[in-house]
């Protein structure tokens, strides 16, 4: 296990190690020198937001402890066409049978962070509406997703189904409507939780007010829909918008005075950043 390298994280790398160096790497080792070494160039392709170069480091070492990393742009840092991220020094075939792991971890986190990014920019410059992900993570990489989403300036919604009640329409058909639902909650749940609640139209937003709800998330509502909300809620509850949400529409969402815009897309559907890991001449050791 990698020294800092959350327990979680660190199984996540043994698995995808696992996964693709299967019993070997068999073109390193018909084609690569045991005592070859090289040094390693990490460039950015595009205009990114670094998240996970980290966890690309842990990887490297991983593979082969020996191997050195120097990082030039941190997480959370843009980099722009051309730019070095990072600097790396090994054995030649350490590096090859480490690449495509660590670049697949590097590329997707990057990514994430970078969408967040371009969505947080697009917020109109006095808004304070946040710009959160879901739990729309891919199985696993939830804690690495949600570090990335920060790195890319948004911020997180709960963690997981234990961080915060949060009734959606299935639950509130079970419990008999959304009024219903809201007071089962009340009467059950620890007082230190908030109890948020989904709705559909202005007849479902109005009887979650008037529930209690401490959260109301309004769900693929138009502008228009929203800021009707906006008005009658008068500050009383928090306000998140969620569906429909993207670089062309979260200004205007944002500037219906709703708290906080809830985005899946971030995390299930952010392309991976073009990254590429290029190695120098081999040197014998």
């Amino acid at each position: 296990m990698q020294p800092g390298t959350p327990p979680l994280v660190n199984q996540l790398i043994d698995m995808a190690l696992e996964e693709d160096l299967g019993r070997g790497d068999i073109t390193c080792r018909l084609t690569v020198p045991e005592d070859a070494h090289s040094q390693g160039h990490l460039i950015a392709k595009q205009a990114l937001v670094v998240s996970g170069i980290h966890v690309f480091a842990a990887v490297m070492r991983r593979v082969d402890p020996a191997t050195r990393i120097h990082i030039e742009i941190g997480d959370g840092q843009s980099a722009r066409p051309g730019a070095l991220i990072a600097r790396t020094d090994g054995r030649t075939a350490s590096l090859l049978m480490a690449e495509r792991v660590a670049l697949n971890f590097l590329q997707r986190l990057s990514g994430t962070a970078t969408l967040t990014r371009e969505l947080v920019d697009a917020l109109p410059p006095d808004a304070t509406t946040r710009l959160v992900d879901t739990r729309k993570t891919t199985p696993g990489m939830r804690w690495l997703e949600r570090e990335a989403v920060r790195h890319g300036g948004g911020h997180n919604h709960r963690v997981d189904l234990s961080g915060g009640v949060l009734i959606k329409e299935n639950h509130a058909a079970a419990a008999g409507g959304v009024g219903r639902a809201i007071a089962l909650c009340r009467q059950n749940a620890p007082h230190l939780l908030r109890i948020e609640a989904e709705v559909r139209n202005a007849a479902e937003f109005d009887e979650a007010l008037l529930a209690g709800a401490d959260c109301i998330m309004l769900d693929n509502m138009s502008p228009e829909q929203m800021a009707e909300c906006v008005k009658k809620a008068n500050k009383r509850v928090i306000l998140e918008a969620s569906g429909g949400v993207s670089r062309q529409t979260v200004a205007d969402i944002a500037a219906t005075g709703v708290d906080i815009i809830s985005v899946g897309a971030i995390t299930h559907s952010a392309p991976g950043a073009d990254i590429s890991f290029i190695i120098d001449g081999v040197t014998p050791v």
